[in-house]
């Protein structure tokens, strides 16, 4: 594929395999996979019809045609690939989170910002095309000033007392759980679309299943009888929010509501209007006025200039989870080539989540109002 770019997925789980299918959609060339070990390389590299031309990263990173670099191994692993990539002159898109501390984070997105590189990181859900209608008509004014803002992310994936996952041990997926996994993706989705900074919250976590197996099993899928130790990550979470204007928000988060496959779900409530979008749901958005209230659909014939741009299929044919990737990618990649798209979310957009979820974890432990801290990172300029 002349003149493509070239790109290489570190990590073979579920979403390791999401980034790859979402590169080739988007233009760009699937360079190769590295998995946990060189045979498991191979055997990935096979199944995704790449050539198995890389046993590890540092292969990767010593391939001069390669351009950029998709971390999507645990999370523990980010920082130290993420940054061998960039000390490469490579480009680098990375799983959430992009570090499991703040001051990683920052330092990541420093490091990227001095070598001008692109740090990109998967805030998906921004790629909903009703998403950018609903802050597109935010930006228009639409909707007045804020009252309230509410909403939640369910899921049920963790519902059972024998579900394992490596997301479960800190060492592996860092002090938070459930928020920093999913919690920080609704927080994301609702600044940018909202306008709004949240600048203190009070949380309190909680854990509905004392044990679990021990093992790595990926998300969404493995249940075992094998040997257990105790959860000392979060299965729940409740947070009460504060913007820097005094607009109350509420989040509740769960990796344990049953039925609940991936519900992101948000209202918006202004003194005009409001607008709810649901993201199992993602075709409509519901829009609320005083004297009444209306669904609006994803049609590429009407509405935003950006929900026509990332309207791909014609009004009618479903769009989801994969287009919102694929998107994405196209933006990042976009970036790469010196433009300028909007909302593509990184390595800022990290920082801030890093520290999101540090005031969750500080605010569960002292039970007080928790200020968030505002970041420190310096953005990167082609960003």
């Amino acid at each position: 594929m002349n003149g493509s770019i070239q790109a290489v997925v570190v990590g073979a789980g579920m979403i390791g395999a999401v980034h790859a299918a979402a590169i080739r959609a988007a233009g760009g060339e699937l360079a190769g996979v590295v998995a946990s070990t060189p045979e498991r390389s191979a055997q990935v590299a096979k199944a995704w019809n790449v050539p198995a031309r890389y046993r590890d990263l540092d292969s990767v990173l010593a391939d001069d045609s390669v351009r950029v670099v998709h971390v999507c191994t645990p999370n523990a692993l980010h920082v130290e690939q993420a940054e061998a990539a960039l000390a490469a002159g490579k480009h680098v898109i990375c799983e959430k989170p992009l570090a499991t501390s703040a001051a990683e984070a920052e330092r990541l997105t420093r490091l990227a910002a001095e070598a001008d590189l692109l740090l990109a990181v998967p805030f998906v859900y921004r790629y909903h095309p009703l998403v950018r209608e609903i802050r597109d008509r935010r930006l228009r004014g639409d909707f007045g000033a804020w009252q309230l803002i509410h909403g939640s992310y369910l899921q049920d994936w963790m519902l059972s007392g024998d579900a394992m996952s490596w997301r479960v041990d800190p060492a592996d997926g860092g002090p938070s759980r459930a928020f920093a996994d999913i919690g920080s993706h609704w927080c994301d989705l609702v600044e940018w679309v909202a306008g709004v900074r949240f600048t203190e919250l009070t949380a309190r976590l909680g854990t509905t299943v004392p044990t679990r197996p021990t093992g790595t099993g990926t998300s969404f899928a493995t249940l075992s009888d094998g040997p257990r130790v105790e959860v000392r990550t979060e299965d729940v979470a409740t947070v009460l929010l504060r913007t820097e204007g005094g607009v109350l928000g509420t989040l509740t988060v769960s990796q344990v509501s049953a039925g609940r496959k991936n519900r992101l779900w948000f209202e918006l409530d202004g003194a005009d209007g409001s607008a709810v979008f649901d993201q199992e749901n993602p075709e409509t958005a519901w829009l609320g006025a005083q004297d009444g209230a209306r669904l609006i659909v994803r049609d590429p014939g009407h509405g935003s200039a950006e929900q026509r741009r990332l309207s791909r299929l014609p009004a009618g044919h479903s769009q989801g989870y994969a287009d919102c990737f694929t998107s994405f990618v196209a933006d990042a990649y976009a970036a790469i080539r010196g433009e300028k798209p909007e909302g593509l979310p990184t390595g800022a957009d990290g920082v801030r989540a890093a520290h999101v979820v540090e005031a969750v974890l500080s605010s569960d432990t002292s039970l007080t109002w928790t200020d968030i801290a505002p970041s420190r990172a310096v953005m990167p300029a082609r960003a």
